[in-house]
């Protein structure tokens, strides 16, 4: 477990994440979510199952309807993989969880956000409730008259209704490089540890005591290149990454 003192106060410059395996991936383009025994490498409409300690693949799963367009990131609560699906780079925004049984990957539900919110691109469960984050972008992908400022993590209860939202601090949002945030997962310290597009860094952000902006907690340098990454839950201390340019999952260690 990592000691809460460090994830609560400001990391030092040199803090970063080490990478201690990676695995050959094909599907590692979007994201990667990972559960206690497998990982599963996500790109837009294909996820590659596999097995986590020596990296061998199990099973893929491909769609075959042309509604699966951008998967963005997943997680896996209880037995389901629940994968983040935009419409990125149309406009108007549009988004989806997509629901997939972990044994085989077979695509078992779907919930529609619609148009409004943005485009969703990373999801989490915590204290009984989802978490997802809708992005917003300044060039390709934006809509007119918004720009990635407007990017916000909404909490909504089991049944994906609307409980409360927050925006991104400043200096995360300035280091998106027009982007929005990729992936990102809650620790059990109680921090939201985030990334972005393409930046080799992790951001930690926490919930504010007032008001709706997220708190800045501090920044960790890290090999992958932003997108979509995933806690293991077996040891906390253990982030799944992708390095999207090799085709690679990476396993990286928290700095102590």
């Amino acid at each position: 477990m990592i000691a809460l003192a460090f994830l609560l106060v400001s990391a030092s410059p040199e803090a970063s994440l080490e990478t201690i395996r990676r695995y050959k991936a094909p599907e590692a383009r979007q994201a990667v979510a990972v559960d206690r025994t497998h990982f599963y490498a996500i790109t837009n409409s294909k996820i590659g199952k596999y097995d986590k300690a020596t990296g061998k693949p199990v099973v893929t799963w491909s769609d075959e309807t042309g509604a699966i367009k951008h998967l963005n990131s997943g997680v896996v609560v209880k037995g389901k993989l629940y994968c983040s699906n935009s419409n990125y780079p149309e406009i108007p925004m549009q988004g989806s969880i997509e629901i997939f049984e972990t044994t085989s990957l077979k695509h078992v539900g779907s919930h529609s956000f619609g148009i409004g919110l943005g485009s969703p691109t990373w999801i989490d469960w915590r204290d009984n409730a989802w978490w997802v984050v809708f992005g917003h972008y300044n060039g390709k992908g934006g809509e007119p008259g918004r720009t990635n400022d407007q990017t916000q993590i909404v909490k909504f209860d089991k049944e994906f209704r609307r409980m409360a939202s927050w925006t991104f601090p400043a200096q995360v949002i300035s280091q998106w490089d027009g982007m929005t945030s990729s992936g990102g997962f809650w620790h059990p310290s109680g921090v939201l540890v985030t990334t972005g597009h393409h930046f080799t860094s992790l951001y930690l952000v926490r919930l504010p005591k007032a008001g709706s902006v997220l708190e800045f907690v501090s920044e960790i340098k890290m090999e992958a290149e932003g997108q979509g990454i995933a806690l293991d839950p077996v040891d906390s201390s253990l982030v799944y990454s992708i390095q999207r340019k090799t085709g690679e999952v990476l396993v990286g260690r928290m700095p102590k």
